[in-house]
C-alpha cells in the first residue's frame, strides 16, 4: 500500500533524525529540565511515603493466603521475610507508570514547544502555522488522555503478573499514551483541526508503533532504577541517572514525533496543492545529511 509505504519511510527517516538531534547541546541541556523536575516530585513522594508505602505494601503481602500456603508446603514460615524482600519492587512497579506519565506531560506542556521551534527553524522555516490548537486545549488533551492511560495500567495490572504479558500490554498502553499526545503536541501550532484529523487517522498505524518503541526503550531506566532498589549503597546515584534517561528517551521520542509529523503536514500540503506548502528541506536526507547532522542512508555500513 502506498500509504503505508511512505509512512514507513516517514518514520525511519524520522528516526535517524531524532537520533541525530540528541547529540545537540541544546537538546542535552532542555532534558535537564524534566530530570530537575522529575527528582523534585519523585524525591519529595519518596520523603513522605515511601517507608508508610513498603510498610502497606508488606502487610498486604504477608496477608496473602496462597503465599503463606506454598510456604508451608515446603516447611517453611518465611512469608514475613519474602513480603519484605518484594514490598519494595511492588511499590516500584506501581509508581513508575504514574512517574513515566508525569514525565510525559512536563516534556509535553515545557520541553515539547521548544523542540518543534527548534526543528522549525532548521527543517521547516516556510511552513505555515494554522495555531490548529491552543495551550489550554492541549494542556486538557493530554491530562484527558494520560488519565485514561493510568485508569488502563490500573485496570490490567493484573495481567502484569502473567510473564507474556507484562512484556506486551504496559507497553502498548504506553505506545497509545505516547502517540496521541505527543502527535497532537508535535502537530498543534502548525496543522489545522481538519490536517491534524487527517493526519492522526492516516499514520495511525506507524504512529501508534513508534509510540510502543519509544515505550520499550523507556524499560531502560525501570532497569537502571530497579539496580538502584537492589544496591541501596548505589541508590542515590542510578536513580538520578535513571530519571535523566527517561528524560533524554522522552526528548528522542519527541524529536522522533516533530519530525515525523510536520514531514507528514508538509506532504499532505503539497498533494493538497496548499499554495503556501514549500518543497520540504528533507532532501539532503537521501543523500545522507541534515541540517548538518549526519544521518545514515541505505549505501552505509552498518
Amino acid at each position: 500500500m502506498p500509504s503505508a509505504s511512505a509512512g514507513s519511510s516517514l518514520m525511519f527517516d524520522a528516526f535517524w533524525r531524532a537520533a541525530a538531534y540528541c547529540f545537540r547541546p541544546r537538546v542535552m541541556l532542555l532534558s535537564i529540565l524534566p530530570l530537575v523536575v522529575m527528582l523534585v516530585a519523585l524525591g519529595g513522594w519518596s520523603y513522605f511515603f515511601w517507608s508508610g508505602a513498603v510498610a502497606t505494601m508488606q502487610h498486604w503481602v504477608e496477608t496473602i493466603g496462597w503465599l503463606r500456603t506454598v510456604f508451608s508446603w515446603f516447611g517453611s514460615s518465611g512469608t514475613e521475610g519474602f513480603a519484605a524482600g518484594i514490598a519494595p519492587f511492588v511499590v516500584l512497579i506501581l509508581i513508575t507508570p504514574v512517574a513515566a506519565v508525569v514525565a510525559l506531560l512536563v516534556i509535553a506542556l515545557l520541553m515539547t514547544p521548544a523542540l518543534v521551534n527548534m526543528v522549525t527553524e532548521q527543517r521547516f522555516p516556510l511552513l505555515e502555522k494554522k495555531k490548529g490548537m491552543g495551550l489550554v486545549t492541549s494542556v486538557l488533551w493530554a491530562l484527558s488522555t494520560s488519565a485514561v492511560a493510568v485508569v488502563a495500567f490500573v485496570v490490567t495490572m493484573p495481567l502484569w503478573l502473567i510473564p507474556p504479558l507484562v512484556l506486551i500490554v504496559p507497553p502498548v498502553i504506553w505506545g497509545w499514551l505516547t502517540y496521541r499526545v505527543m502527535s497532537v503536541d508535535a502537530l498543534a501550532d502548525h496543522a489545522s483541526k481538519a490536517e491534524r484529523d487527517t493526519l492522526l487517522q492516516r499514520h495511525r498505524w506507524p504512529l501508534l508503533l513508534m509510540g510502543i518503541i519509544s515505550g520499550y526503550i523507556g524499560i531502560a531506566p525501570s532497569i537502571v532504577w530497579a539496580s538502584g532498589m537492589v544496591f541501596t549503597i548505589g541508590f542515590v546515584v542510578l536513580t538520578p541517572i535513571a530519571v535523566w534517561i527517561y528524560a533524554i528517551t522522552f526528548a528522542f521520542s519527541s524529536l522522533w514525533f516533530i519530525h515525523f509529523c510536520l514531514a507528514a503536514l508538509q506532504q499532505l500540503r503539497i498533494a493538497n496543492g496548499d499554495p503556501g506548502a514549500q518543497l520540504p528541506v528533507t532532501e539532503p536526507a537521501l543523500r545522507g545529511k541534515t541540517d548538518g547532522v549526519r544521518v545514515p542512508d541505505s549505501g552505509d555500513a552498518m
